[in-house]
Formats: C-alpha cells, structure tokens, sequence
C-alpha cells in the first residue's frame, strides 16, 4: 500500500491584543543629520574620527515624509520619534520658530498617514549654551527643560498622543560618569547623583504640567532601559546578591523616585547580564561566542530575558516596548529575533501582563552615538552614499505580523532553520513586497 501523506497540523497564530500598538521608533539626532548647535554636534568634532561624525545623518529632517511613507507600506500603526530642544532652542530664551513649523510638519504628517505618534522630549542630547552650564548636573536645568516643554507643548499637542518625557536616564548617566565615554564625561559621584536627582526632577515637573494641560489624556511616562540579570551559579547567595542590587539599581531605582508619575511604563530592552563568582564581589561574566548568538555589537541574543524584565515590571498600568531591536548585517538573524523575541512578549501577555505596543528599534539604519554608523539596526536599508533607502526582508516577516496582529505558525517554523520554513518564509516575504507596492 502506499504511504499516506504525512499529517498537517495548521496551528493557530500566536494573538496580540486588539488594539495593539506596533511600530519603529528613531530619535531625531540620529536620523535628522545637521544637529549643530547641541551638545553631542560639537564632542564629535572635537573627539572622534571623521567616520564618526553625524554629519547628514540619515537627513531625515529633509526625506521625513519618504520615511513615513515607508512606514505606513509596511502596515505600521504608530511611530516612536523625537524633538531636538537643541534646533528649537539654539541659544537660551531664543526660540526658533521656523524649527517649531518643521516638527509641527513633520508630526502632522504621521497624524495624516493615521499614525500613533510617542513623542520623545529629550533623547540624550542637550543645546550647547545647557551643556556650558554644566548640563543635567546643573539643577537650572531642569526649570530651562520645563521652560522649554511649555513653549513647544502648545503647538505639537494636537498631533501627539503619548509623551515620553526621557529616554534612558540611566544610560546617560552610565555612559558618561561610569564607562566616561559620551559628552561631558568625568569620574565624579557627586556629579553622578546630582544628575540622577534633576532628571527625576525635570520628569516629575514635566509630568504635572502636561496632566494640568490635557486632564483628560494624552498619556506620560520615560523610556528606561531594563536589562535582565542572572546568576551564574543558582545556588551562590553572593551572585543572587548582586542580582537583586543590580536589578533594583538599573531597573527600579528611577522609578522608585517617580512615583505616580507615569501612565505607563516604557520599556528599552537589549541586554541580558551573568553575574559570576570570579573574587570576594560577583562581576558580570563575559560570553562565550561560540555557545552564544549575539547580534553584530556582541549583545547576547536572549529572548528569555525580555519575558523577565516584563513580568518583573507587571503593574496595574500599560507597558509600551518602546525599543527593541538588533544590530546586525545577516536579515536572517533579524528575522529570528523579530519572532523570538515577540514570541516571549505574547507569553508575557499571556501570564497577566498588560503589554499594549511593540516598537522595533529602528525603522531605518541610524547614526548609533559613539559607535558611528557602521551598527544596522534598521528594517529599512540607508545607503549613506545616496541617502537611498531599501526594505529589509526582515521588515516585510514584520508586517506580516502586524497584519495577522500575532505570529503566524509559519514564522514560528523559520527559528528551527529548516529548509521547509526557509521556503515559506521566502514565498511569504515575496507576497507582502508585492502587495506593498501596489
């Protein structure tokens, strides 16, 4: 007799809530280009190679409307950005009312392509004449960030529906008085805990004013980096120890001095840290290549990690991914991540968290700070010789998603690496490109 062909199990997608946010995210110094009269603009020529100047960028303050345009083809629903207070404000109590038109522009424009729109106030960088009073540990900082919050606010209100007051308070802190390697960096605790102190400072005072000004909505939080701990050994109490220190350091400690000053929680996750017994105080182990996959900067591909972070953070107020994302020439690998790691947010969902929206980071290949361009993180392509952009395969399993709003069982395949999956995944890929450019 014949063999019966063999079984096919269609199961269901993996669901996503109705209402699911999904989108990309960028940040204006990194993508805009020209940023002359801030902070990071002037360390550049003065500290790294010419390579590593943000020069044009990605001169999306020019092709913003193409990038948009891009978005929306590939199905995204909403869109992460942010203002530069340096274009805006270039010297102290002089406002630029030709840049506060450009952002009225540039975010009216994702409100006409249907866009929700997360608008970041302050994304690292700073106005030089901020930067030459001592920047963030100067407590005047704080009321001059208010000052200028309550001069653009009024004219970008209408075109955004949730603010991001900072982003990685504690990212700026670690790069510049721990790793000393960003703008304005020195060996200073003092230093270190007074700027610590005013970003908690400048968010609670922002906070009250945008609840004064719209107290019917328009949602305020932070966008924080969360990195999951583990220890190396289970059964080490020093290691749990430094787990729990580190933990509550990095991922509690800022919110612990804002209280009831966030609507939702703002989640950055990239980073995934061993803590092992190598003298008397645990240290964070390093990886072994050969036994990890890590993305093209060595970040540990941990999809685990981002399950972790979220159940530990669960709360009774909404969670938004507002980063996620990897740097990486091999799309495949993209592609793994994408599913992986959404693959865990679903299972988050699932044990009772109330995770409403994922934000890829970033929607086109970005000037990555101190490390220049050379990281790709983009679901589309940016050729800097000519400014062209070109759509990732990885960007189209990505609206393939956001169509389905959840991961369809053939992507699910794909993480297995079978030539089967491959195929579909190819097939499928050719399909969304295709309607896409109808």
């Amino acid at each position: 007799m014949p063999k019966s062909p063999p079984a096919i199990h269609d199961h269901e997608t993996i669901k996503f809530p109705q209402g699911f946010l999904w989108g990309a995210a960028t940040s204006a110094h990194q993508v805009e280009g020209n940023n002359i009269h801030s902070d990071w603009w002037k360390w550049e020529q003065e500290n790294q190679p010419p390579s590593h100047h943000s020069g044009i960028a990605c001169n999306q303050y020019n092709l913003y409307e193409q990038d948009f345009d891009l978005a929306k083809s590939l199905n995204h629903n909403a869109h992460r950005l942010s203002i530069e207070w340096a274009r805006i404000e270039p010297k102290e109590g002089l406002f630029d009312q030709k840049e506060i038109e450009h952002y009225q522009k540039v975010l009216k424009a994702l409100k006409n392509r249907g866009f929700t729109v997360m608008l970041t106030l302050w994304h690292f960088t700073l106005p030089l004449w901020v930067a030459d009073i001592g920047g963030w540990e100067n407590s005047k900082t704080t009321f001059y960030f208010e000052r200028f919050v309550k001069k653009i606010v009024p004219y970008i209100s209408d075109y955004v529906d949730f603010w991001v007051t900072l982003n990685e308070p504690g990212v700026y802190i670690y790069e510049t008085y721990i790793e000393r390697v960003w703008p304005h960096a020195k060996k200073s605790w003092i230093g270190q805990a007074k700027t610590f102190l005013n970003l908690t400072s400048a968010h609670k005072k922002v906070y009250k004013y945008l609840h004064s000004t719209f107290p019917a909505g328009k949602p305020v939080g932070i966008a924080n980096n969360i990195l999951s701990f583990e220890s190396y050994h289970k059964h080490s109490i020093s290691e749990q120890v430094a787990v729990s220190l580190n933990d509550f350091l990095v991922n509690h400690l800022f919110y612990a001095f804002t209280r009831k000053t966030h609507d939702f929680l703002g989640i950055n996750y990239y980073f995934h840290v061993r803590f092992k017994n190598n003298s008397l105080i645990p240290t964070p182990s390093g990886l072994v290549p050969q036994t990890h996959d890590v993305s093209d900067l060595g970040w540990e591909i941990y999809p685990e990690g981002i399950f972790e972070v979220l159940t530990d953070l669960a709360d009774d107020i909404p969670i938004y991914i507002t980063e996620c994302g990897i740097a990486s020439t091999n799309d495949d690998r993209r592609n793994r991540f994408l599913i992986s790691y959404l693959q865990e947010v679903a299972r988050a969902i699932k044990a009772g968290v109330n995770v409403r929206g994922f934000f890829y980071w970033s929607l086109i290949d970005n000037f990555e700070w101190r490390l220049g361009f050379n990281p790709r993180f983009g679901l589309v392509e940016v050729d800097y010789q000519n400014q062209k952009r070109h759509i990732r395969p990885s960007a189209l399993v990505y609206t393939d998603i956001i169509q389905h709003n959840g991961i369809p069982h053939s992507l699910l395949r794909f993480i297995g690496h079978t030539v089967q999956a491959e195929e579909v995944l190819e097939k499928r890929q050719k399909e969304i490109a295709k309607e896409i450019t109808k």
